[in-house]
């Protein structure tokens, strides 16, 4: 939400998220994914697999990777409202498998729609899965028509799909809101 309030002098102004980073084992079939599940359109590759791989010191220093990682191809894609999705995949000595919720750090991803049921259909179809039917949203995001599901991408990673077209009772105690798409 854009309040129109001006940082402290000498701070930058944060206007929003612009992308996430998903790392994912294999870039085509983490594209056809979001494509079939999202409606995400490919913008752009910034490493094609055909360019070669990066690696050594200079790309370990500056992702933060261990040594031995190899960055094999990078694409920006672009959903129909809101960040973008930046795709990488690697090659690396200690790979781990998808963040789980309980993990430090970064752990899911969650997308605002329209039509819940739909929109797990639809994930489901492109070869994820929900690892529950759609509940729900709690106590102060709760209203008739609100709901959320977490999901699994097919590398294991979390997509939370949720809606709240129902006000929801946190606004009573706040002028502030959620951003919401």
């Amino acid at each position: 939400m854009d309040d129109g309030r001006d940082p402290a002098p000498g701070r930058p102004r944060v206007r929003g998220i612009d992308h996430v980073g998903v790392t994912v084992p294999d870039i085509e079939a983490a594209t056809a994914f979001f494509v079939r599940a999202l409606d995400a359109e490919v913008l752009y590759d910034t490493l094609r697999r055909t360019d070669g791989p990066k690696s050594g010191p200079a790309t370990e220093r500056r992702l933060g990777v261990p040594p031995g990682s190899t960055e094999r191809a990078v694409r920006m894609l672009a959903l129909p409202h809101g960040p973008g999705l930046e795709l990488f995949e690697f090659d690396a000595p200690e790979q781990r498998p998808a963040a789980l919720p309980c993990d430090f750090g970064w752990q899911h991803l969650a997308v605002y729609v329209d039509d819940l049921d739909r929109a797990v259909a639809r994930v489901e179809e492109a070869g994820g899965r929900a690892l529950s039917d759609p509940g729900p949203l709690p106590g102060p995001e709760a209203g008739p028509r609100n709901r959320m599901v977490y999901t699994h991408t097919p590398w294991g990673s979390t997509l939370e799909l949720i809606t709240y077209p129902d006000p929801q009772p946190y606004e009573h105690h706040t002028p502030r809101r959620r951003w919401r798409p």
